[in-house]
């Protein structure tokens, strides 16, 4: 999810963006009624990681967009299938840290590796913790991955649709000598964010880890492996301000769909609905979309595993700040290899 800058928000949608959020959209829409008709929209969660793959391949041709989405929906279903078995097995929360900080650094370098956007691992990370929380016995393992895993099909055919759009340009800014230690340092940032970040979200209580392990990827995303910088420090920042301010004015939008006590079904319906200005935004501007993504994900996280509403966002706020603090301090204290020009000697001691 790359953070786009002033003079890209300033400029108006174009019909290849109205036509990627609208098939990432009805992606979701289609199960998503489904599961309406079926009176289980609490299982929503599950729909909702598989239609995330839709959101690959924004700018690409179709051929390309097929193929990635693809491997971004295998990404996503590893994330939903490691959470549903942690959750089946009942796993102790310490095992859900250990367990996705090492996905994490797996999945960093396989997304890296595939040349995947939006890039890094962040959808399944926040896929694996989310599902792992949503209580044993709601739905059957199979079941559960079997809707992920029908939901990615049907994200990836209408994946198909629409206009084809000219590949954009991509640019590789690390040397090639260093790309693969590029690659795994960017990793070890990951897990070291997320091991930190879920360190401190279990001494805050369980229900905090998966919040604050997904917010310390965020940051991440803007230190590019592909970047000689090390990191990219400004962007980072400037990612990280977007996901605090984002996720603040998205807990309002929450607030306002919680605390009403609406039914379960048209908590569901407006998580269908919310995912299109999140996807629409996503390239424009990171922070109007977290508006529109928090409450998606924290509606569809109650549906799975209800809380009290207040409670819920008063622990959302903490632990955006401590997953985002993880994530710039892993950016700084990882030292990439690369540089923009070689270190000068002191020639003096």
């Amino acid at each position: 999810m790359p953070v786009a800058t002033s003079a890209a928000a300033a400029r108006s949608f174009d019909g290849g963006e109205w036509w990627h959020a609208g098939r990432v959209a009805a992606g979701l829409l289609i199960p998503g009624l489904a599961l309406l008709a079926a009176g289980r929209p609490d299982l929503i969660i599950f729909a909702a990681f598989g239609s995330f793959a839709g959101m690959y391949g924004r700018a690409e041709p179709r051929a390309l967009r097929f193929r990635h989405q693809l491997q971004a929906g295998a990404v996503l279903l590893s994330g939903v299938s490691l959470g549903v078995l942690l959750s089946a097995g009942h796993a102790p929360p310490w095992l859900l840290v250990v367990t996705e900080a090492v996905f994490a650094f797996g999945c960093a370098l396989v997304t890296n590796r595939l040349d995947l956007s939006p890039r890094g691992p962040f959808f399944g990370i926040f896929a694996l913790g989310a599902i792992a929380l949503v209580p044993a016995g709601r739905i059957e393992p199979w079941a559960g991955i079997a809707l992920c895993a029908g939901t990615i099909a049907g994200c990836v055919l209408i994946g198909l649709t629409g206009p084809e759009r000219p590949p954009a340009p991509r640019t590789s800014n690390c040397a090639p000598e260093c790309g693969a230690a590029c690659a795994v340092v960017h990793a070890a940032r990951y897990a070291l964010a997320i091991a930190a970040a879920g360190a401190v979200g279990l001494l805050l209580g369980v229900d905090h880890a998966n919040w604050a392990m997904a917010s310390a990827a965020v940051p991440l995303a803007a230190a590019d492996p592909r970047s000689r910088l090390h990191p990219r420090l400004h962007s980072v920042l400037d990612r990280s301000a977007h996901r605090v301010l984002g996720t603040l004015a998205g807990l309002v939008v929450t607030a306002l769909l919680l605390l009403p006590g609406f039914g379960a079904a048209p908590l569901a319906s407006a998580v269908i609905v919310l995912l299109f200005p999140t996807e629409l935004f996503m390239s424009r501007h990171y922070g109007i979309a977290l508006g529109f993504f928090t409450p998606l994900i924290l509606v569809m996280t109650e549906l799975a595993a209800p809380a009290a509403p207040a409670t819920l966002l008063t622990a959302r706020v903490a632990d955006t700040l401590v997953g985002v603090a993880a994530g710039i301090g892993a950016a700084v204290l990882v030292r990439a290899p690369c540089r923009t020009t070689p270190l000068k000697r002191n020639a003096r001691p």
